[in-house]
Order: C-alpha cells, then structure tokens, then sequence
C-alpha cells in the first residue's frame, strides 16, 4: 500500500490565560501535525514534539525519500529516514519530523490491517491504563493559591491518581508550592514534580531532603539532561524517584541514560524521540536495565493516543498477579488544538483509559478546526513545547 502524499500542518492558537514554569513564559500553542495518504485514499495521521515550524521543514525535507514507499514496510521507511539525517541530525528536530511521520505511518497501517496500533506493536498487555494529570502551572493571577487548589480538588473529583505540578522557581518557594498542593489532593493522589532541568545537583538535593518526608512519586528533570552524573548521584542520595528523557532521542540516547544508571523511570517522548517503531526499541532497552517507562506527552490527542497504544502493550517490570496500572502523561491546561482540532473515541472515565479497539489510532481530524487554527507567516505566535 504506497504513500502518495505527506502532508506537513503547522497550527497555533493564543491562550486566555497565558502561563510560565522553570524555564519560560507562554502566550499560546503552536504544533505541527502530519497527514500521510496512500493510494486507495486511506490517510494517517501524525504530530511532532518541539518548534512546529522547524518540524514542518524536517518533515518536507523527509517526504521526498519516502512517497511511493508501502505503509505496512514501517521500519523501512524509519531507516530510510534515520539514514538521511544520521550525518546531521542525530538528536533533535530532523528525529522529531521522523516520530511525525512514523506515528502517521502506523495510523495508515492500522486502518489498511484493520486493527489499532497496539495490537500492531505486539498486543495489548495492559487493557487499563491510568493517566496522570499534568497541570499546576503558575500564572499572574493574584488568587494564584486559591486557583492550584482548585485545581487540585478538580483532579480529585475526576478520579485521578497521580497529579504532576511544576518546580524551578526557587527552594523556597517550591517547598510552599509542593506542601500546599501535597495537602490539597491528600494521600489518596499521588504528586510528583518536574523542574523541567532548573537545578544543579545541589539544589535539586536539598529540595529532595525537604520534601522526601511527603511521599513524592517522582522528581522529573532535576539537572540539565546531559548531568548524568547528577542525575546519578541524586538518585544515590534521596528515596524520591528520579524521571527523566523527554530530551533524549533515539535508543542511544536512552543507552546513556541508563548505562550511567541516572533515571529509575525513563520518559521517552514519542513524538520527538523517533515515532513508535523506535520507542518499542527503547522500552526493549529499559527492560533490560530494569527501568520503568512512563512517555512524555505534551500535544493533542494524536501524541496522547500514540502513547496510550504503546503503553498498552508494554511488558510488566516485573510481573507479578497484584500490581498498578501503567500510568501516561495526560496534558490538563489549556489547550484549543488539543480539545478542538481532534475528534476522538477515547475517553477517560474515573481516571481510567481503556485501550481503543478503533483500527489505527482510533482518533480523527476536524478539518473544521484544522482550518481555524492553521498557521500563516504574518502570524505571531509563541511555542510551546515543555
């Protein structure tokens, strides 16, 4: 079943409420998403994590290589692609138009076989799986307290079991943020933070000594990505979980990480660090060294179902009769191109995911909304991509 068409949209919307974390101030959304056609008409669809524009570029680069190739031959086509940027391009965007393309690739095989994704990767293993609310981000509102206990209780009420809140801002004020949110979803949510690399290895342990006694599920990005060492000796150093990758690409980059034993839970991005034929790689690789994998997800509901299908067939690390659901990442701020542009069959229902049963990724396109919030170049526009 050939390609015959790759299609690069690059879309942005302004937020109400504009928001910042560690690293960054943001005003809007801006993603870039893939439409690949074949020659009966089926079509998939696919998204890259990181600056749209530059991703779009990557992708067009790509799309000469691989038009007139089959669908169902995926790893042919991800080689092809690997080995055209492999001279420069070795991390980064050019690995994040190949997630773009091969999720869409896999879109397209599971809509010809007439099977969802997960079933394509080797089975579904893991029927339910639980989400965990990313959100917590801080604004300028004068009721900013008022407003992230809110928040909380929302995160309850929908029966979440996990929530993730940002840090970075400083010892102190992380201590208060991370006291008031912990006393706020109580002992039956679990909190786990991510200071998105705002620290050096000192910081990132006195905040760990701080706040270790309130059962804290993970510390996400504590030190710059290329710490190993820190990330290291943190985790020789505090009984809090040390997560991180959503900067790693490729099963090397991941080798790093776990040859130098830096993270207990590896986070892969699927959209920016190869697509799913290489993330089924990398989980292969963290088995081995024993480490847990929960993706990184940061986009629409294209990423957010291309993790659910991969997570569902993930091996149990260990096996044993008793044990919790695998957890994905599932974005809670605000997000139009997320909620508008795409029509779904996937639902979360008392913090829980079932895997879809659709053919492919079981989501469509509003074309709609992909109208609305298409790019232009006159258009100013911040990214977002943490």
């Amino acid at each position: 079943m050939k390609i015959v068409d790759i299609t690069p949209y690059v879309l942005s919307q302004e937020l109400e409420t504009p928001f910042y974390f560690s690293q960054w101030h943001y005003a809007s959304r801006k993603i870039c998403l893939v439409k690949i056609t074949l020659e009966d008409g089926t079509y998939g669809w696919g998204e890259g994590y990181g600056p749209a524009d530059m991703i779009k570029t990557g992708i067009d680069f790509l799309k000469g290589f691989i038009i007139g190739e089959n669908v169902l031959e995926n790893e042919k086509i991800w080689q092809i692609m690997y080995l055209r940027t492999l001279d420069f391009g070795r991390s980064g965007i050019f690995n994040a138009a190949i997630s773009a393309i091969d999720v869409a690739c896999w879109d397209c095989k599971g809509k010809v076989l007439q099977q969802p994704v997960s079933v394509l990767l080797g089975g579904v293993k893991n029927p339910i799986i639980h989400p965990y609310a990313t959100g917590f981000y801080f604004t300028d509102s004068p009721t900013l307290e008022e407003d992230l206990i809110k928040e909380a209780n929302y995160y309850k009420e929908h029966g979440f079991r996990a929530a993730k809140m940002k840090v970075g801002l400083g010892i102190e004020k992380d201590v208060h943020y991370v006291n008031l949110l912990k006393n706020a979803l109580g002992d039956d949510v679990k909190l786990m933070i991510d200071s998105n690399h705002a620290y050096n290895y000192r910081e990132a342990l006195e905040l760990c000594k701080r706040i270790e006694h309130l059962n804290i599920g993970w510390f996400e990005e504590p030190v710059h990505p290329e710490d190993f060492n820190g990330y290291r000796s943190l985790r020789e150093n505090t009984t809090i979980p040390i997560a991180g990758g959503e900067c790693e690409y490729l099963k090397h980059g991941f080798k790093r990480l776990f040859e130098n034993d830096s993270v207990d839970i590896a986070q892969p991005d699927i959209c920016a660090t190869g697509g799913l034929t290489e993330v089924k790689r990398i989980a292969t690789l963290a088995q081995s060294y024993h480490k847990d994998i929960v993706p990184h997800s940061w986009g629409t509901w294209i990423a957010i179902s291309a993790a659910i299908h991969f997570v569902a067939n993930l091996d149990q690390n260990p096996g044993r009769m008793f044990r919790n659901a695998p957890m994905i990442e599932l974005d809670r701020t605000e997000n139009p191109l997320r909620d508008d542009v795409i029509e779904h069959q996937i639902e979360v229902i008392n913090g829980e995911i079932k895997v879809p049963e659709l053919p492919g990724l079981g989501i469509e396109v509003n074309q709609k909304y992909l109208n609305k919030y298409g790019d232009n170049s006159s258009k100013q526009s911040l990214e977002v991509w943490q």
